[in-house]
């Protein structure tokens, strides 16, 4: 088989695929990509390079800049697509994520050749991510914007001959009319690397909480109200006022990957220290971490919370889940995809850093009832998230859609809990 793989960070989420892929010799694996990555080397994948000519200029009206720098980037790929067609490589199945642009114009290079799309997320002004802080309303300009930002990725729906979405609840924000092209397909997490370590307890380079019992993770790529990260600073100074030896680890970039950052420039760390008052002997940010040290957090964790908007559902909280950590988790729809109360983790309110506390506080007194749900996060993501079950399934898509077998091959179901509420039927919750 010959691919193309098209995503501008390499290897993204076609890390696993394209590792089995290059494992046969008999498969030629091209990755286009604007981030090279020189650590991370693939065998038996080739990376092409490719560089937009410019960026979208500061004069274009500001709901159509993310289309032109989605243009922008498909050009260069065409570009690219037609110095590979002159070489002679004719792909017999093009996988790319939609939403940059690196997949708009390929059926223009490749007419005959199957385009797989990786669809992410759907922007949608009313009853999802954007509207849900009611501390922070849409304002009149934003549901244009919110519009229009979808641009691209209607061009790849319209085009793609098939796509896939990772979870029920990020394949139920597309139009009803694309949905049926598009399966739903977790990425998968490595359960046998992401595994329980009972009585572990946490070494890192510059921290050394060996002799702490009680430990609070969080684990996110920014810092930003997208993942609930000022309400979980709010719960620390309740968390440490009712856990005076309980310690919290905070892993991620002092960045924001999703949504607004704050007009000063402050950082969502900085200001929220400000404002809240903690015994930061307590309180460790360690940043960043390498995937061995990651793994050392969260198999030591006590109680490890997940917040997120109605929005992507983050590796993280199954990755989490697979070590046997206990999630306090947000009752929003992407986590009340994967956690029932109770059963297998814990549901708090998002805007409630007192009910965060207190679920902490209930997983430190009751360690007995916790282990049988650490147990159950543990079989949740074995039985549904377990990458050894779900890439077969992957490589099986791209096989039938690379053999035109269009639509694929019914995609054999892992154990579903009931979809959440569509953009339609959810309500944001109360603060």
């Amino acid at each position: 088989m010959k691919a193309l793989f098209l995503h501008p960070n390499f290897p993204a989420q076609y890390r696993h695929i394209i590792t089995a892929l290059g494992s046969d010799p008999n498969n030629q694996i091209i990755f286009g990509t604007k981030n090279e990555r020189p650590e991370w080397e693939i065998p038996g994948v080739k990376k092409a390079l490719f560089s937009q000519s410019r960026e979208p200029r500061a004069e274009t009206h500001h709901y159509v800049r993310p289309l032109e720098g989605a243009v922008l980037q498909g050009q260069a790929v065409f570009r690219l697509a037609e110095q590979l067609k002159s070489q002679g490589f004719i792909p017999d199945i093009i996988c790319g994520h939609s939403g940059w642009g690196p997949t708009l114009f390929m059926k223009d290079v490749f007419p005959n050749t199957p385009l797989f799309c990786y669809f992410e997320w759907f922007y949608n002004a009313r009853g999802s991510d954007a509207d849900f802080d009611p501390a922070d309303p849409l304002n009149a300009d934003d549901y244009p914007r919110i519009r229009i930002k979808n641009s691209p990725i209607l061009q790849d729906l319209y085009a793609c001959d098939w796509g896939i979405s990772p979870t029920q609840w990020q394949h139920s924000q597309f139009p009803k009319e694309f949905q049926s092209k598009i399966s739903v397909l977790h990425d998968g997490v490595d359960t046998d690397y992401f595994k329980p370590n009972p009585g572990a307890k946490l070494v890192l380079p510059n921290l050394d909480l060996s002799g702490v019992d009680e430990i609070v993770t969080y684990v996110g790529r920014g810092m930003e109200p997208y993942r609930g990260f000022p309400e979980f600073i709010e719960s620390i100074a309740y968390i440490q006022e009712r856990r005076p030896n309980c310690h919290v680890v905070i892993v991620g970039s002092e960045r924001v990957c999703y949504g607004k950052s704050l007009p000063n420039g402050e950082s969502y760390k900085d200001y929220m220290l400000k404002k809240v008052p903690l015994d930061l002997s307590r309180v460790h940010f360690v940043g960043p971490l390498p995937y061995g040290l990651y793994l050392k957090v969260i198999q030591a964790s006590t109680a490890h919370i997940y917040l997120t908007r109605p929005f992507v559902l983050s590796w993280s909280m199954i990755e989490a889940m697979s070590t046997g950590c206990l999630i306090i988790g947000s009752s929003t729809p992407p986590v009340t995809e994967v956690i029932r109360d109770g059963e297998n983790g814990l549901l708090v309110d998002f805007f409630s850093p007192k009910q965060i506390a207190d679920r902490v506080n209930e997983v430190m007194e009751h360690p007995t009832r916790m282990a049988e749900i650490r147990k159950k996060a543990r079989q949740t993501a074995l039985e549904r998230y377990a990458l050894a079950d779900l890439l077969p399934r992957h490589l099986q898509l791209i096989k039938d859609i690379a053999s035109r077998k269009i639509p694929p091959q019914q995609i054999e179901k892992t154990p579903q809990q009931k979809p959440p509420k569509t953009s339609k039927g959810f309500a944001p919750q109360k603060r």
